[in-house]
């Protein structure tokens, strides 16, 4: 496995979209997305030679990404790529890792496999087995 992108919560993608890119020198690479399973909305930016960053904020006021936020949001959770999620999943929990959400279709990713676990440490993981983006954007050339 290896590290996809690295996830954080917001109240408004929007916003801390405008924010980041203006900061760090990252663009849009998607159109906003609702996850409806995990009841987010999700903009993924990009930047050459880094990791993506994907924002997430609540798709509604039943969101349970509100506890998290209430707390003051910012890093939601680190996702890994591996060629399997199933397996991977299998493997991390006989390892000691907590399983959250069992591997499922995530709309931000054109229906691939996700999950979710819980490391320890105070660490939640995404695990994906794909590429895709929905909503991906033409890459801006500077």
């Amino acid at each position: 496995m290896h590290v996809d992108h690295i996830a954080i919560a917001v109240r408004d993608v929007d916003t801390a979209a405008d924010r980041i890119c203006a900061l760090l020198g990252y663009s849009r690479a998607t159109e906003k997305v609702t996850n409806t399973r995990q009841q987010v909305v999700v903009l993924f930016l990009r930047k050459s030679g880094s990791l993506d960053l994907k924002l997430i904020e609540p798709a509604g006021a039943e969101s349970p990404l509100w506890a998290f936020l209430r707390k003051g949001g910012g890093l939601h959770h680190v996702c890994f790529k591996a060629p399997d999620v199933k397996a991977a999943c299998d493997q991390l929990t006989a390892d000691g890792a907590r399983l959250l959400t069992p591997p499922e279709p995530g709309e931000a990713f054109d229906d691939g496999l996700i999950a979710f676990l819980y490391l320890g440490l105070g660490l939640n993981v995404e695990v994906i087995d794909t590429d895709r983006r929905r909503g991906l954007l033409p890459a801006v050339t500077d």
